[in-house]
């Protein structure tokens, strides 16, 4: 006995339950995060699959069957009391549970709304037609149905076997036309309507200072001109592109036998989900997955996809990243290397470890009041007087944002910067100021260089704090749907005080804000996994040229 309870002491001593112990949390903290980024996977990446389409007879006890079709959604057990007390014609009598399911039945416009709850024991004669029809649409969601005909110009051109094959290259042609009224308005027409303001800000500029004499009048009525001419081209390019993408139609038909006729302007794409193969749906869903990735949103964020979201988050990040590193860093030599250690600079480093835990929402007040108002207006009075009283920086955009996010995230930087230049030894400071260095080359060419992990690592932890933030950011600059990307063709070509979209936010707006719950939830999932694939990505490019820089001064360390 005393030998086991010897041994037990031993064992206590020597360490290894703690080994165990910390081994099994983060064992246990690793599980969890992969558990959970393998649930939003799945019902992130889950919505672009072309699942099946089913119709079948409904019948409500009491009433007369109807026909539905959709995709199922949900399934689930539901107490009959619960059922009853909705006020559903349920036998009180029976099971204790019956199953409900949510079917996405499309037609907004013929039923009212895209999802319905249904009762499965109330559901017969399950089937899934091939020919079954699902049309992505642009507005008013998707429409499930049969293909009746195709028309063009009001004429039916095909129907019957052929109406498929024609519908398909007659989408696919409205598609191309797509793309180029998009190119035409945001490229060609947002251009011009860029020069006509620069003119009329240049008249209202020279007005305030009183030189719009007859002859800046006359060279800006000619540059006003050439804009205008040139504009009427693109007008009549525009006015022809619309007649010929709303020239086609095509007439569907419901489950339940209603008919109507959609112009295909409005169909993004039509498939027939239980006529697919396996490599067919495969195809179709990296289609998808590319449109999320690389198209505009649409339908109140709920459909299409999420570029521009993407787009801004990482100009943001970029952008608070240059600014917050050259603060950050100058604050830490200053603290660690110039300020004298005394009472001041104790109560300056508790100062900024107290910055790191301020709530971020505090942040975007400081931005909103400071960085916009303050500082923006007084930019606006000084610097663009001819834009009054419309703002050019006393308004949230891109710019203050990205300070925003770096008030937010510099104590990180500072504080590990400080610790990389601690960790530098004496005697390699000492040994270039006998070799007749000056302290800033010492500084400059040996001490940053060998603490530049340390910077880095900084600029990890502030980019994985502030690429995440939404709280200060809807103060300060983003917003639920912005029209451009801040990056064109217009001079001054990156527009810092234009609003952007960011993931965070976007999250936020479709799980809590869409009209349209349902439908936006997976779209919640999926943008979710994307925003941890960006500060991933962002903090692995960072992870690189840390290791990068580390082993190119490890022999200077050593």
């Amino acid at each position: 006995m005393k030998s086991k309870e010897q041994n037990l002491k031993s064992w206590f001593k020597s360490g290894s339950p703690w080994v165990w112990m910390t081994a099994s949390g983060v064992s246990i903290a690793v599980i969890m995060t992969i558990g959970l980024l393998s649930v939003i996977a799945v019902r992130g990446l889950g919505h672009f699959w072309p699942a099946d389409v089913v119709q079948a007879s409904y019948q409500v006890p009491g009433e007369a069957p109807r026909l539905l079709a959709g995709e199922q959604v949900q399934v689930e057990e539901v107490p009959r009391a619960r059922l009853a007390a909705a006020g559903l014609p349920v036998d009180v009598n029976g099971g204790e549970f019956m199953t409900r399911e949510l079917l996405k039945v499309g037609n907004r416009e013929v039923y009212g709304a895209d999802f319905s709850w249904i009762v499965a024991e109330w559901l017969s004669d399950l089937q899934t037609p091939e020919n079954l029809l699902v049309m992505e649409r642009r507005e008013w969601g998707n429409f499930y149905g049969y293909l009746v005909s195709v028309k063009e110009s009001g004429q039916v051109v095909a129907e019957g076997d052929a109406a498929w094959p024609e519908l398909q290259a007659r989408i696919e042609r409205v598609g191309e036309l797509h793309q180029q009224l998009v190119r035409l308005e945001k490229k060609d027409i947002g251009r011009i309507n860029a020069g006509l303001e620069r003119i009329r800000l240049e008249s209202r500029g020279l007005e305030l200072k009183g030189q719009l004499d007859a002859a800046a009048q006359a060279d800006l009525d000619a540059q006003r001109a050439q804009w205008d001419a040139e504009y009427k081209v693109l007008e009549a390019e525009l006015i022809e592109l619309n007649g010929q993408f709303n020239r086609d139609s095509v007439v569907v038909r419901t489950a339940d036998g209603r008919e109507q006729e959609i112009s295909l302007g409005k169909v993004v794409r039509a498939y027939q989900p239980n006529a697919m193969g396996t490599l067919e749906k495969l195809g179709f869903y990296f289609a998808k997955i590319w449109e999320f990735l690389s198209d505009d949103p649409r339908e109140a964020n709920t459909e299409g996809g999420i570029f521009p979201a993407i787009f801004g988050t990482v100009m943001m990040t970029l952008i608070m990243a240059v600014i917050v590193t050259p603060f950050g860093v100058l604050a830490a030599i200053y603290l660690r290397e110039y300020a004298s250690q005394g009472p001041l600079t104790r109560i300056i480093r508790i100062a900024v470890n107290n910055l790191a835990g301020v709530p971020a929402i505090v942040y975007g007040v400081f931005g909103l009041g400071f960085f916009v108002y303050v500082l923006g207006g007084s930019l606006d009075r000084l610097f663009f007087p001819e834009s009054a009283p419309a703002p050019t920086f006393g308004t949230p955009g891109l710019l203050w944002a990205s300070l925003t996010l770096a008030i937010l995230a510099v104590p990180v930087v500072i504080v590990a910067t400080e610790e990389g230049l601690a960790r530098i030894p004496r005697a390699l400071r000492e040994g270039s100021l006998a070799l007749g260095a000056t302290k800033a080359e010492t500084l400059w060419k040996v001490v940053l260089p060998m603490a530049s992990p340390a910077m880095m690592t900084g600029l990890i932890l502030a980019v994985a704090r502030a690429a995440g933030e939404v709280a200060p950011l809807m103060l300060v600059g983003v917003v639920k749907l912005a029209p451009s990307l801040p990056v064109d063709g217009n001079y001054p070509y990156l527009h810092l005080d234009q609003k952007i979209m960011h993931l965070g936010f976007h999250i936020y707006d479709v799980g809590f804000q869409s009209p349209n719950v349902e439908a936006a939830r997976p779209l919640v999932y999926a943008t979710a996994l994307l925003l941890v694939l960006v500060i991933a990505l962002l903090n692995l490019s960072a992870v690189f040229i840390r290791n990068h820089l580390r082993e190119k001064y490890k022999a200077l360390d050593h």
